[in-house]
């Protein structure tokens, strides 16, 4: 970063682009796992879906011979979409997810919702446990499940299979469609765009252990739902909370760090002047984070705390300056340089007119041009009060023009490519997928019940301390655990000869179970003895439940350096 964090603008190479011509208009992106023909490389390929989230343009055929398109503010017959909204040169839609090789920079159509009128996709996550990717459907309120291929597979309707879970009537998408040749049609009026209802309008998504997690709405709600083993949806859906904010904005992107913390961005609602300056109401969207309540608090109807705590974004009064993404990065020491041994330890979200204030003009002169959109990159623990004015954040600018100080919106969603990998590499999937877990020969079953656990997702990762595995578990049988240690009880081993195993008998709801392996081979299978129990029956003293379990682990096939 060229420093310490003061609030200046860090001035970046000239970044690789792909314009409006390639792919059209653009929000959601996200990144696969770099995985090619079965074999990590470390290159990951880039992912974007397209929007309206930037505005609809359309156009009639050339009537005064001027050799252009005219362009048209209301629908109009013989009106197509105008060139560089949707990539339609390069077989593009409303409905297509674009994809940006990771290695050449080519572009190319990876999946198509041929349904998609004209809203197009709220946006992306990829899930590399299942190597597939979610796309939310601004026209239907659908989430598309899609492999890796590009090929779609089935989908998610929240609106009639979500809301009943949480006691809400079901709602139906209504048909309605973007018609650009109608009269009702206009550019200037988001509401005849043919977005689905508003109960039923997924925009942003993440997978995160073993469930993904969405936002529907304006008056946002974050709702998750199951992902199985072969990466269907499960059909268990569950309303996580309503958001807290002082504008009730669409969230459009969702995070989340290894510690529990749940990021959301929001986004103003959207704009489409004439003269292209303003895609969103910019200045009042929030960036805030939940954490679960420990212990979880009966009188309370989410599990997650009731007031998230927020992110001063951007120098503007109010701090409120969000454009809508947002994704997590490493660390950074004292002097702004990058510490890939601790991962997701920074938070970067977009935002529109990042520096200007003209009360601290003076003082934020020295760190560059006022008239900044693009990201603001923050350490994650400085949530306000702290980091008010946020002079001890980064900031980027998204196309390195200073002289814009009016526009909004023209910013959206933002990836980190973050592999977390310590030492020598981060391993989200393995294949094959993960083993259930089974009781020991030497701890015979209750009865005929099921293992007490089953496992929702495993994180592997090299640390300075060898191979890490983080467990994101399931009480299904309503054992009610919340703490585990590895078993036998001089916490130092494992089921398999040779191989040491420990784990903290502290855990805090939302985080995963951690356990270090080491002393095996790599792409070995390590099977782990887990006690399951209450830390309020341990906190007695003398003897408490526990349910003991082995979970198979199958470890990466390579190395952690040491």
């Amino acid at each position: 970063m060229g420093g310490p964090a003061t609030g200046q603008l860090v001035n970046t190479p000239p970044p690789f682009e792909v314009t409006a011509e390639q792919v059209g208009q653009v929000f959601g992106v996200t990144y696969d796992d770099g995985v090619r023909d079965g074999v990590p490389t470390g290159i990951p390929n880039l992912y974007a879906g397209a929007t309206s989230l930037h505005g609809i343009r359309i156009v009639t055929p050339d009537a005064d011979d001027d050799g252009r398109p005219e362009r048209q503010r209301r629908g109009a017959a013989g009106a197509i979409f105008m060139d560089g909204q949707f990539g339609t040169e390069n077989g593009g839609g409303p409905g297509t997810v674009w994809k940006i090789d990771g290695i050449t920079g080519q572009v190319s159509k990876f999946a198509d919702i041929d349904t998609n009128s004209g809203p197009g996709i709220g946006n992306l996550t990829f899930d590399a446990t299942h190597r597939e990717f979610f796309a939310s459907d601004l026209d239907t309120g659908l989430i598309h499940r899609i492999d890796a291929e590009g090929r779609l597979i089935d989908s998610f309707d929240h609106g009639v299979a979500g809301r009943p879970a949480h006691g809400l009537a079901p709602v139906a998408d209504d048909g309605s469609v973007m018609d650009i040749k109608g009269a009702t049609f206009d550019s200037e009026d988001p509401d005849s765009w043919g977005y689905t209802q508003d109960e039923r309008r997924v925009w942003g998504v993440s997978y995160h252990g073993g469930r993904l997690y969405y936002s529907v709405g304006e008056k946002s709600e974050i709702w998750s739902v199951g992902i199985a083993r072969d990466g269907s949806f499960v059909g268990d859906p569950r309303w996580e909370l309503t958001v807290k904010a002082d504008k009730d904005y669409a969230v459009t992107d969702i995070a989340f760090d290894n510690s529990g913390f749940m990021y959301l961005a929001q986004r103003g609602p959207v704009e489409n002047r004439y003269d292209y300056s303003q895609f969103a109401d910019s200045g009042k969207g929030e960036v805030i984070r939940y954490f679960r309540e420990n212990p979880d608090d009966p009188e309370t109807e989410s599990v997650w705390v009731e007031v998230p705590q927020e992110y001063a974004v951007g120098f503007p009064q109010g701090n409120r300056q969000a454009a809508g993404g947002l994704d997590l990065q490493y660390g950074y020491d004292s002097d702004g340089n990058l510490d890939t041994s601790v991962c997701t330890q920074t938070l970067v979200k977009s935002g529109d007119k990042l520096r200007d204030n003209p009360s601290l003009a003076e003082r934020l002169a020295a760190g560059g041009p006022l008239a900044v959109h693009g990201v603001q990159i923050t350490p994650k623990e400085l949530v306000k009060p702290a980091n008010v004015p946020p002079f001890g954040s980064w900031f980027v600018d998204f196309d390195g023009y200073f002289e814009d100080p009016e526009v909004e919106g023209h910013v959206g969603d933002v990836a980190v490519w973050h592999p977390c990998e310590g030492r020598a590499g981060y391993y989200e999937e393995i294949p094959g997928g993960y083993l259930p877990p089974f009781y020991p020969p030497d701890f015979p079953p209750p009865g005929n019940l099921p293992p007490c656990i089953d496992v929702e997702d495993i994180r592997y990762y090299c640390t300075p301390r060898g191979l890490q595995a983080d467990l994101y578990l399931h009480d299904h049988a309503g054992f009610g655990g919340d703490s585990i240690k590895a078993q036998p009880s001089n916490e130092t081993k494992s089921r398999t000869p040779g191989v040491g195993v420990t784990s903290s008998q502290s855990h805090a709801p939302g985080k995963p179970y951690t356990v270090d392996i080491t002393g095996h081979y790599p792409g070995d299978r390590v099977d782990v003895g887990l006690c399951f129990y209450r830390k309020s029956d341990k906190d007695k003293g003398g003897y408490y439940p526990c349910c003991k379990m082995i979970l198979p682990l199958r470890t990466p096939a390579v190395s952690c350096e040491r």
